[in-house]
């Protein structure tokens, strides 16, 4: 059986054992080292490495057997390697991002069926290769062994998704990231390689490793800041800037990605930098719905976004017409008499049409219209009185009584609506000429015959949004 080595520096790291290929050995055995370097092989007594999967910013995954389960089941051991000369502040954030990896796998894995379960996390110190009397320690945490292929091998396998492909991703993601966020993590890196189809068809969200948890302050919005990790071409904005990341920072990602599968093409291809925009419908055709979710998704500000999976869930769903009315059943004819009487014909009553109602804006205006005409009036009747030479109390009289009902005419006129609109400035206007000449005639002061128009105008005004008052209150306590 061969053993991988899990040492970094390690010059040759596979180990072959020919008597570990009994499984009654195997299981009973006790520790192997590696041939080249004396690092122990066997993890913690249980875990036996047996390939090297890959390696990232921060560990190296290696395909492993678990040698106290009764199949030997398959796992993932993952070493914390960060990669890189870090100064002792960044390895210890990268430490506390591995271990928040481990975290998030506990809380997480166990209650989500596409989230791999956490088996296992320890440390391991052993001797340095180049000086003696020093530890080297080493982090290894144990995940569940998804097989299956990730999206981006996928991609480069098979070709471009198809919109029905590209929705199932869509819609499984979605549950997990709703799964997520609802526990306080945002996770920051996903990308095609980091979600993983299962042989039976299931796709994962994997890589924790980025994961955000999101504190809440006083005001229930998300505060604290990215570390800055993340993945180009896929991290929006507001995350390469390390500013506050959000659930829309993973709905960005996400979109990033399903357009990468759409066209099958790298993220910088499809941004178009000179617009600040993503540029990506040209190379390929897909519904409108789907597009107009994706554009939104991909919006730079991340308040403009979908704000949660389940908003994404509720735009992807068809629109349903509300169905139309069945149509009523027919009539069911009336049994007819053997003479059938002659109908009546009434003749029915004109329907009178309500008079139509004024806006408070035309009451006062015809209020003032017709303060002002009386005035006028008034004047005209008296200058006429004046150039005849005619006075006494009788003419005062006869000069009321015509000034009324020149008013009442005027009232009941608009009522009506017989002179209205541009009628009122018209008239007003002969009034005031034919005053003016009248006043000039018998002598009297033509700006005393306007201020006392204007003056009646605005008294009408003034009684008019009086009653009105004393009738909208009358009308709240009655």
């Amino acid at each position: 059986m061969e053993i991988y080595c899990t040492r970094p520096t390690c010059p040759r790291p596979q180990n072959f054992f020919a008597d570990l290929d009994d499984k009654v050995t195997l299981q009973t055995a006790q520790q192997k080292y590696c041939t080249a370097c004396g690092m122990p092989l066997i993890l913690v007594g249980r875990y036996l490495p047996t390939k090297l999967l890959g390696q990232g910013g921060f560990g190296t995954a290696f395909l492993a057997r678990d040698r106290y389960t009764p199949t030997m089941r398959y796992c993932v051991v993952k070493q914390f390697q960060p990669s890189g000369d870090l100064s002792p502040q960044q390895l210890v954030i990268a430490q506390g991002l591995f271990e928040r990896e481990a975290e998030v796998l506990e809380q997480l894995g166990n209650d989500h069926p596409q989230i791999p379960n956490l088996y296992a996390f320890f440390p391991l110190s052993v001797s340095n290769l180049h000086q003696s009397g020093k530890e080297d320690q080493f982090f290894y945490l144990v995940q569940e062994y998804i097989d299956g292929q990730d999206l981006e091998k996928e991609l480069q396998t098979k070709g471009t998704f198809s919109e029905p492909e590209v929705l199932e991703v869509l819609q499984a993601m979605l549950k997990v990231l709703q799964f997520v966020h609802e526990n306080g993590s945002i996770h920051r890196d996903i990308k095609p390689s980091n979600i993983m189809r299962h042989r039976n068809g299931r796709l994962y969200l994997l890589d924790f490793g980025a994961v955000k948890q999101v504190t809440k302050g006083a005001a229930g919005t998300p505060s604290g800041k990215s570390t800055g990790i993340y993945s180009m071409g896929f991290a929006p904005p507001e995350q390469m800037s390390g500013a506050q990341v959000y659930p829309s920072t993973d709905l960005y990602a996400l979109a990033v990605t399903l357009i990468m599968l759409l066209t099958g093409k790298e993220p910088e291809e499809l941004y178009d930098s000179y617009n600040n925009a993503w540029n990506w419908r040209p190379y390929t055709q897909v519904s409108d719905t789907l597009a107009e979710v994706l554009n939104r998704m991909l919006l730079p500000t991340p308040n403009k976004r979908f704000q949660s999976a389940q908003e994404v869930m509720e735009a992807l769903k068809p629109r349903r017409t509300p169905p139309a009315p069945p149509p009523p059943p027919p009539p069911t004819p009336k049994p007819q008499p053997a003479v059938q009487p002659q109908p009546v014909v009434q003749q029915q009553p004109a329907i009178q049409r309500p008079k139509p109602r004024f806006t408070l804006s035309e009451t006062l205006i015809g209020a003032g219209f017709t303060g002002f005409e009386g005035a006028l009036v008034f004047s005209v009747l008296g200058s006429i009185f004046d150039i005849l030479g005619i006075s006494g109390g009788l003419v005062s009289g006869i000069s009321v009584g015509l000034v009324g009902m020149t008013v009442g005419g005027l009232i009941y006129t608009q009522y009506r609506r017989i002179i209205e609109g541009k009628d009122l400035p018209i008239l007003a206007g002969i009034t005031l000429v034919l005053s003016f000449i009248l006043a000039f005639l018998a002598g009297k002061s033509i700006l005393a015959v306007v201020v006392a128009g204007v003056l009646a105008g605005a008294g009408a005004i003034a009684i008019t949004v009086l009653f009105r008052l004393i009738y909208l209150l009358l009308s709240r306590f009655l």
